[in-house]
């Protein structure tokens, strides 16, 4: 099948939803297919350099689209949408509503994914139309809790074959078959002692204020940071130093394809999320986020100690992570010391979340988008 993935991610990039891009495109072009992924801008990498950046191993098509700032992305969906009636392409997958008015317009069967409410003038109208339309369509929505605020917003209700609750997931292969604990650390260059895991951006409400709380109030612990970008790493270290605190390494960004193996490098994985949330565009997702750091972190096979947030239980329950007021230090303290002194019941939490998290890879996500949808 001929599959066109639209997106204003930008290619490459380091943000979360570039990363997601990349994920989907890669699973349905594992599942056979060929894709085509379609994004503003011109090409400044190659696909090596890509295929790093993102962990990729399948390749698939990019296609750029020049555009201009002026024009706010409509030119881009115009020459999209060009682009999709001059190919002869089966499906369009897409987080636009513009190009799923488009592709339905020319009769073209779409995915949209949902990943937040709509914004600006025109965005409730336009998803609007959608919902009502009679398209043949299908939404992903990455939470249960994203799709009921849809609902009460709409005053309608998805029609069960026109709706899945496709949270964001992870790619299981590079979890597989990586050497012991020990030995990551020794390749890592990292002190061979209890270590505790970030990974993720260092973005507002991400928890880092707790995570030097942490460090404090543990010293004999260390703390691994992975992740982020150049000027938010520059400026916590420069903290971190001015605060004299010795057991918080922070790495920085790395490529994709070495995540797994800083994850596996911890003893514990950290998600000190707060209640406010903002991602690479800002707002808040606090109430319908779906992370894909929690994915990685549960096939890592690790103990999860995780902000204690209603949007996270979805996921997540006390049969496979800890669960931590965001806000209270001494909670996570002893959590993290749960883990140190019962290490049985660490591995147990970590084995549970490995087994978990066999629902949420990409392909399963890409293998159930397609389910009863088109062959």
């Amino acid at each position: 099948m001929q599959i066109a993935v639209i997106t204003t991610s930008q290619v490459p990039s380091i943000t979360a939803n570039s990363i997601q891009v990349m994920k989907v495109c890669q699973s349905y072009r594992q599942l056979g297919h060929d894709v085509t992924l379609i994004v503003p801008g011109r090409k400044t990498a190659n696909w090596d350099e890509i295929s790093r950046i993102f962990g990729i191993k399948s390749k698939f098509s990019i296609k750029y689209i020049p555009n201009h700032k002026i024009f706010r992305r409509y030119d881009f969906s115009f020459r999209s949408g060009l682009h999709i009636f001059l190919k002869n392409y089966d499906l369009i997958h897409t987080w636009m509503p513009q190009i799923a008015i488009i592709a339905g317009f020319l009769g073209k069967p779409y995915i949209i994914e949902l990943h937040g409410m709509p914004t600006g003038k025109f965005g409730p109208k336009i998803y609007k139309d959608i919902f009502f339309s009679n398209h043949k369509k299908r939404f992903l929505c990455i939470t249960n809790a994203l799709k009921e605020m849809y609902e009460e917003a709409y005053k309608f209700n998805f029609k069960a074959s026109e709706i899945l609750i496709a949270p964001n997931g992870v790619v299981l292969e590079p979890y597989l078959n990586l050497p012991e604990t020990s030995e990551i650390r020794k390749n890592l260059g990292i002190k061979n002692q209890f270590t505790a895991v970030y990974t993720g951006h260092l973005y507002q409400g991400r928890g880092m204020d707790l995570l030097v709380e942490l460090a404090k109030n543990l010293p004999e612990i260390q703390f691994i940071w992975v992740g982020g970008r150049e000027e938010d790493v520059n400026q916590w270290k420069e903290y971190i130093n001015k605060d004299r605190i010795e057991n918080i390494r922070l790495i920085g960004f790395v490529g994709n394809e070495y995540i797994p193996t800083y994850q596996s490098a911890g003893d514990v994985l950290l998600m000190p999320y707060e209640m406010r949330i903002a991602g690479s565009s800002g707002g808040n997702s606090v109430d319908f986020c779906s992370p894909m750091k929690m994915f990685e972190y549960m096939a890592a096979g690790k103990p999860i100690i995780s902000s204690d947030l209603p949007i996270i239980h979805e996921v997540l329950n006390e049969k496979n992570a800890i669960f931590c007021s965001y806000n209270d230090v001494n909670q996570w303290v002893d959590a993290i010391n749960l883990i140190k002194n019962d290490p049985v019941y660490g591995i147990r939490l970590g084995n549970q979340a490995r087994m978990d998290v066999e629902q949420y890879s990409w392909s399963e996500r890409a293998k159930k988008s397609l389910d009863g949808f088109v062959a």
